[in-house]
């Protein structure tokens, strides 16, 4: 079991989620044969969060609160505030990202306030996403990685000329680092600066981008998402036949 479960680590590292739940969820049924709550606990744990990093908030939210019965693990408030997050249900999301601050060095509280400031986006509060996305900015500055999710800012701010450097920037180091999931985000955000600058086809080719990361790392949330700008681009672009297409396959 516990090769497995470093197997699977190693693999959502990568962005690998396709491989990282097969790993967990081989430990987790495993772990049913086994006299060890605690065990169980943990390989439910690990399971959940890699349904979420998956884009399967709801298969997810199951596992993570499967793992805290009884005892809560480190980051599960995280995990589970990604998985309300996933669902849409942005204040039950906040309440355990909130849960979350504060516990972890400067890069994860960053990352905790980049999912509140979506959270806020979802709820069309701009003003109070664009603080936790500036509060990140200055977490990632400590960090020593400023470039990561300071576009996400500026595109709560509607800067979206001053975001596509940002943008850029960020996916290339998340390409680097081999996180295809995150640089798959990047790309997202980068598209959507240039569909509210007008330039859809560079929104559409950048979706495109996105979308061919987040299949890479298996996040199937991503690529609807994608393809929902795709449509939206090529409907902008004149081309309505190739927008239900792409929106057909976001379905």
């Amino acid at each position: 079991i516990e090769g497995l479960m470093q197997a699977g680590r190693q693999a959502l590292g990568v962005g690998d989620t396709r491989g990282s739940l097969g790993c967990f969820r081989k430990a987790f049924l495993l772990s049913l044969g086994t006299p060890s709550p605690r065990l169980r606990r943990a390989c439910a744990f690990h399971l959940g969060a890699a349904y979420v990093e998956a884009g399967k908030p709801r298969k997810g939210l199951k596992f993570l609160l499967e793992s805290q019965q009884g005892e809560k693990l480190g980051g599960g408030c995280f995990n589970v505030g990604a998985a309300h997050e996933g669902l849409r249900d942005f204040p039950e999301a906040l309440e355990y990202f909130s849960g979350a601050a504060g516990q972890h060095r400067a890069s994860s509280q960053a990352g905790t306030s980049v999912e509140m400031g979506c959270c806020y986006l979802g709820m069309r509060e701009p003003a109070r996403a664009a603080r936790c996305f500036l509060e990140a900015a200055r977490g990632y500055a400590v960090a020593q990685s400023p470039e990561a999710n300071l576009g996400a800012a500026r595109n709560a701010l509607r800067s979206f000329g001053a975001a596509l450097g940002s943008h850029r920037r960020a996916a290339a180091l998340h390409g680097a680092m081999g996180n295809r999931r995150a640089q798959g985000q990047c790309f997202g955000n980068l598209a959507y600066a240039f569909s509210q600058l007008g330039n859809h086809e560079a929104a559409a080719e950048n979706y495109l981008h996105a979308l061919q990361a987040f299949r890479d790392s298996g996040d199937v949330q991503g690529q609807w998402q994608a393809c929902e700008g795709l449509g939206a681009a090529h409907f902008h672009l004149g081309d309505p036949q190739r927008a239900v297409g792409h929106y057909q396959e976001a379905l």
